[in-house]
């Protein structure tokens, strides 16, 4: 039963410092912000001009989607390359054969997913 008690005190103790907090922020914040000013969107502590709603060319994003899957697939080789060097060393079970042709399976697919790519012109910059 001691321990219901101390997850209780713990429980209140959380929810009074929540409650404080909020009642805090209620009694520091100022009431009535310059609505005009609070509402302007600005980059670099510049004005924006025009609209910010522009659509973008779906090229551009399937071409950084793209860019990011190989990006990630790249860093994945890192690991396969350290336990290649790991690979047949005292105290090591996993082959060298085994891990060549993981790495091979693994550029395959690779490969397979730039040809898909190519073919289907998502790597064309207009």
């Amino acid at each position: 039963m001691p321990e219901y008690i101390i997850i209780g005190v713990f429980a209140l103790v959380g929810i009074l410092f929540a409650g404080a907090a909020m009642v805090f922020s209620r009694i520091v914040a100022p009431r009535f912000p310059d609505a005009g000013k609070k509402l302007n969107s600005y980059e670099s502590g510049e004005d924006t001009i025009g609209s910010a709603r522009i659509q973008f060319k779906i090229g551009y994003y399937l071409f950084a989607l793209v860019f990011l899957v190989f990006d990630v697939e790249a860093v994945f080789l890192f690991p396969v390359l350290g336990i290649l060097r790991s690979a047949g060393g005292s105290g090591s079970h996993i082959s060298p054969l085994f891990v060549w042709c993981e790495l091979l399976v693994f550029i395959a697919i690779l490969g397979f997913a730039l040809f898909y790519a190519w073919r289907k012109k998502v790597l064309e910059w207009e």
